[in-house]
């Protein structure tokens, strides 16, 4: 037995040895300051893949994961309007538990564009086990919205067009001008910030309509008009570019839909017009847009006001108590 136990230990412990340095998920705050991303980097049999989020848009596979010399390579390709493609080299080093980091842009030619950029990683925390959601307590409801003014929310760019209005218990982002084309108006966030809880609110969004709303500042669970579409992490009730709502629940542009998102121990359940399209799945890391890479601090709720109209109502945030 104590000869299994030793041989058990040992191959344990070779496994560990083996295992990538960089393998796990990754935040960081990009050069230049005030964009967040993250990188998430695995081992398949015996291949390394990486994906990665640049500050905004979507979680894009890398097209080349590699070490060399102890660093870790992850390259990315960008295919330019004239058919040449231009390359950003992320080079990874350790430090302690978390990483130093460069990048470098090449034009099609191989040359490097401006000179590389420093900046830090930090190691996001392990994803607890899923919550048993039959078995949260919940605090007091807060009301989010009035239904008679803007109190307890605050423009996150006063230097940003506002669209943000007031009327009839609608909270309404009015950015579209008559050429049909949308100003790039301020988002909206709570002056109050939040751990874990449930948030149920009303939405109404015209065609080709397309907002957010961000969880602790970090997480956006997708408000777009998306009806008759097959799911996809990038329509209504998707966490962006993350979870797939298992069916779609949509009703047609210009209607009332309501939406009820529970987050807790970062694992997201989302009942959209009385459909559960997302259950209790894990949130591997931040979307597009996060003001923040910190996955464990308390964040505000903010609303996407930057893409094009939306309408808001009967805004309710219950605390889940721990």
């Amino acid at each position: 037995m104590r000869g299994l136990l030793i041989s058990s230990c040992v191959l344990t412990l070779a496994g560990a040895l083996l295992a990538n340095p960089f393998a796990g998920r990754w935040g960081f705050e990009l050069p230049g300051g005030g964009r967040f991303g993250w990188l998430g980097v695995e081992e398949k049999d015996g291949k390394l893949e990486s994906a990665v989020l640049w500050g905004g848009g979507s979680v894009m596979p890398a097209n080349e994961t590699k070490t060399e010399d102890g660093k870790l390579l992850v390259i990315r390709h960008h295919k330019q309007k004239d058919g040449s493609v231009h390359k950003q080299v992320i080079t990874v080093s350790k430090d302690g538990e978390n990483l130093a980091l460069t990048t470098q842009e090449f034009d099609g030619a191989g040359k490097p564009k401006g000179n590389a950029q420093a900046f830090k990683g930090i190691k996001c925390p392990d994803l607890p086990k899923a919550p048993d959601l039959a078995t949260l307590k919940y605090g007091k409801p807060i009301a989010l919205f009035s239904g008679s003014d803007m109190s307890g929310w605050a423009a996150m760019n006063e230097k940003a067009f506002n669209g943000w209005s007031v009327k009839d218990g609608i909270l309404s982002n009015r950015v579209m001008q008559p050429d049909g084309k949308a100003k790039h108006g301020a988002n909206l966030k709570t002056t109050q910030t939040f751990e874990d809880f449930n948030f149920k609110t009303e939405l109404r969004v015209p065609k080709n309509g397309n907002s957010g709303i961000y969880l602790r500042g970090i997480y956006e669970v997708q408000v777009r008009e998306s009806y008759g579409m097959k799911p996809d992490a990038h329509n209504l009730g998707g966490l962006y570019s993350r979870i797939t709502p298992r069916v779609a629940a949509e009703k047609p542009a210009g209607e009332w839909q309501t939406i009820d998102i529970t987050l807790c121990d970062r694992h997201l359940t989302v009942v959209l017009n009385g459909q559960k399209i997302i259950d209790n799945q894990p949130v591997l890391g931040i979307t597009g847009g996060a003001m923040s890479c910190d996955e464990t601090a308390p964040g505000p709720i903010y609303l996407q006001g930057d893409h094009t109209d939306v309408d808001y109502r009967n805004m309710v945030l219950t605390p889940i108590v721990k």
